[in-house]
């Protein structure tokens, strides 16, 4: 099985990645997280990621363990309130995961982050990219917004507009 996955990464031309989510799609994401991000004091972050560098290839590095790099590389954990999420999207692999730092996975159950990425999985296979990254999106808000909403200071750490790798 690794051999195939590795192929898969490997042989993907760039233009798939480009043609999965585009610009106008990178845009309106952005936008819901700017937009989401004044109802709560959470901070998140999306990276949408194809093929895997050649490294976590090797490593055979599963969705999550990819994604765990990324929260430590995109500075995730460094928030304030420890309140950054991360939103990975593995397009190759297609999986999501979703990664909660510590100030939000006390309050914030694992079970309910997975929900999000099987709906947003479950988009994706419809071909549905930019509805169900918008929907996670406003999910993820829904959430933070529950356990930490906007309060008087609310500043933007991270970036609103996704990563793509």
């Amino acid at each position: 099985m690794m051999l195939s996955r590795m192929l898969s990464h490997l042989l993907l031309p760039d233009w798939w990645l480009r043609r999965t989510f585009v610009r106008a799609d990178l845009a309106a994401i952005g936008d819901a997280i700017a937009a989401c991000e004044r109802t709560h004091r959470g901070e998140l972050r999306f990276v949408v990621e194809g093929p895997l560098p050649l490294a976590s290839l090797w490593r055979d590095s599963s969705s999550r363990q990819r994604a765990i790099e990324l929260f430590a590389s995109q500075r995730v954990w460094d928030t304030e309130e420890n309140s950054g999420v991360l939103i990975y999207v593995q397009l190759v692999d297609r999986r999501v995961e979703i990664l909660a730092d510590r100030g939000i996975a006390a309050r914030v159950a694992q079970a309910e982050w997975d929900a999000i990425c099987r709906a947003m999985e479950a988009s994706f296979r419809r071909g549905d990219w930019r509805q169900g990254a918008l929907q996670a999106v406003a999910s993820a808000g829904k959430l933070l917004a529950r356990h930490f909403p906007a309060g008087s200071s609310n500043p933007n750490e991270l970036p609103d507009q996704p990563l793509v790798l």
